[in-house]
């Protein structure tokens, strides 16, 4: 009697990580998200003042030693409302990218080991999600419930489901005919043991991908939506809110403006290098040898 194959947990997760970690362009990204994180993370010690305390008489002030990004129309210091605000925008995109990592892949996968109708429901269910674009997905969903952290975090999560039910249910279709889920399924492992032990392992490269880029489009989409004054409300300091009330003295002072949305360009950028890393580790066409 042939011996049926030893169901298989995992690819190799430090081949992964060796080829991701090999990619300059990842290092590099990796290295300055890591730098924005960390002043969020010590803005209370890095932040020269209090982003909240306001002085009229230093309003719209150019850079100086006190102040080394200047001051904006209240006389609050730039540099510690950046610093606070990028606490705000990385809790609120991270936080949105989790959940939608969770509830998207949860969905891709059952969609795709279970197949059938009930696939075909999952799936209309996300291309409805999918028709509409992010941005005005987060500001209907803004609109209707009101602008607060955690509908702001709902809003977001919610135009991500669609795309990791998606990336999760394509790898997911594969995987269930692969040798080792039917030696998995031959020995009695319940749908659920097959589909977290030994599917989502095999398929999670494919969404660490997903969720790197996602990330850059979560900050992107609370910018835009603090913008138009649908985020945060004032006078808590995120990028997005920064952004719009420098845009009222775009003329008298550029920086207002200027230095909020360089600190998103910098994250973003640095998102979309760690994506690229990670996309070139998971295909082997693509790997920089």
């Amino acid at each position: 009697m042939t011996a049926l194959p030893v169901p298989s947990r995992k690819r190799a997760p430090s081949r992964f990580w060796t080829a991701a970690l090999r990619h300059k362009m990842a290092s590099f990204g990796a290295l300055l998200v890591a730098l924005v994180v960390l002043s969020a993370i010590l803005a209370p010690w890095l932040s020269p003042h209090d982003p909240l305390d306001q002085d009229v008489l230093q309003r719209l002030q150019p850079p100086s030693t006190d102040f080394p990004l200047g001051n904006d129309s209240f006389g609050r210091d730039i540099l510690s409302r950046i610093l606070w605000g990028g606490r705000i925008s990385l809790v609120v995109s991270t936080s949105a990218v989790l959940i939608a990592i969770v509830i998207g892949g949860a969905l891709g996968i059952l969609a795709g080991y279970f197949g059938g109708l009930f696939d075909r429901i999952i799936m209309a269910a996300m291309d409805v999600l999918l028709s509409f674009p992010t941005l005005v997905m987060g500001l209907l969903v803004m609109a209707m419930l009101g602008p607060t952290v955690g509908n702001l975090i709902l809003a977001i999560a919610l135009t991500a489901v669609a795309p990791f039910a998606r990336i999760a249910r394509a790898p997911t279709l594969a995987m269930k005919e692969r040798d080792f889920v039917e030696a998995g399924r031959a020995l009695g492992f319940s749908d659920l043991r097959i589909m977290v032990v030994h599917i989502l392992p095999n398929i999670i490269d494919e969404i660490l991908v997903m969720a790197s880029l996602w990330l850059a489009t979560a900050i992107r989409t609370e910018a835009s939506l603090s913008f138009i004054g649908l985020g945060v409300r004032p006078p808590t300091p995120t990028w997005g809110g920064m952004i719009r009330e420098g845009f009222e003295n775009i003329l008298d002072a550029p920086g207002l403006a200027i230095f909020p949305s360089l600190a998103i360009l910098a994250v973003m950028l640095g998102l979309n290098m760690v994506g690229d890393g990670l996309r070139d580790a998971t295909d082997p066409r693509l790997r920089h040898e």
